[in-house]
């Protein structure tokens, strides 16, 4: 788990970044967990936006997506929801402790 001081330098790091993935219409799929989680791999720290036709609750889809990718929910904002995942093989990211 992330402290509050981890999180926050997060979203320091996140707040510049653009939303790579979009959950519309048909919600989360497996086909999608599978692509963020390689994203997370890649670049560590990522972001999600929700659309509006949307069927699920973003808290759901942040739950759903977190928990199928192992990551970590850093926040949500509006309808963007900020995900962390330490990469394995690309370590780019340093927290505080």
């Amino acid at each position: 788990m992330l402290t509050g001081k981890q999180k926050r330098y997060l979203r320091s790091l996140a707040h510049h970044l653009d939303p790579i993935f979009q959950v519309g219409k048909g919600g989360v799929n497996e086909n999608m967990v599978k692509q963020i989680r390689e994203a997370l791999e890649a670049r560590e720290l990522i972001k999600v936006s929700v659309l509006q036709n949307c069927d699920m609750d973003k808290k759901n889809v942040a739950q759903e997506i977190a928990n199928g990718s192992n990551a970590e929910l850093v926040q949500i904002i509006g309808n963007v929801i900020v995900l962390y995942k330490e990469s394995e093989e690309r370590k780019q990211i340093v927290l505080p402790n």
